[in-house]
């Protein structure tokens, strides 16, 4: 893939924090002038507002790619949703760093690796799904729908595992970082698998 646009689709990727984070701060005086109680506060943040910002604006930076000539294959999908995730998680996860006591480095190091994982995962699967709908409206459409529920639903789930203590944050971290790893040894047997051209 051609290296300038590689580079400006990671620049995008990490572009979209600055709304996502406005976005969210935005979320949060409705969700405070409900007043509801720490539980519902926690899901509205966790499991819509933040998910439905971040995987949004994600979503939009990728929208810059599909008249590109060189994103013409399934396959491109995953290298460019992966170029955007990484951008926004490298955007994220500095800031993360920064506002935070330095202490656990372990913790830190666990939760941005992870953070980050989740991040390419979705933006894979995104640009993966709509690579070969741009010229249908009514596909597009459907598909956007769809994938985003799928992404800012998993995005979610994420996020309220890690916010947990103990096992339930263990097993959030994990989870990205096993999808990641099943999903290329799948890929690789599939690959391995194919008849070699010629034969």
């Amino acid at each position: 893939e051609p290296f300038g646009l590689l580079a400006k689709i990671f620049c995008l990727g990490m572009a979209s924090c600055i709304p996502a984070g406005l976005l969210e701060a935005a979320a949060e005086l409705p969700i405070a002038l409900l007043e509801p109680g720490p539980i519902v506060a926690s899901a509205l943040t966790y499991l819509v507002a933040v998910p439905l910002a971040e995987e949004g604006c994600k979503y939009v930076m990728l929208r810059t790619t599909h008249d590109n000539p060189a994103f013409d294959y399934t396959f491109d999908g995953v290298v460019y949703g992966t170029m955007v995730g990484l951008g926004f998680a490298t955007l994220e996860n500095t800031n993360y760093l920064i506002s935070s006591d330095i202490g656990d480095t372990l913790h830190l190091m666990i939760r941005g690796f992870s953070t980050g994982v989740m991040h390419v995962i979705c933006g894979a699967i995104v640009a993966t799904v709509l690579q070969g709908m741009w010229n249908s409206l009514y596909f597009r459409v459907i598909a956007t729908l769809g994938v985003l529920c799928v992404t800012i639903t998993f995005h979610g789930i994420y996020n309220i595992l890690v916010n947990q203590q103990g096992i339930a944050a263990d097993i959030g971290y994990a989870l990205p970082v096993l999808i990641g790893m099943g999903t290329i040894l799948v890929r690789r047997k599939q690959h391995s698998s194919e008849p070699e051209e010629g034969m």
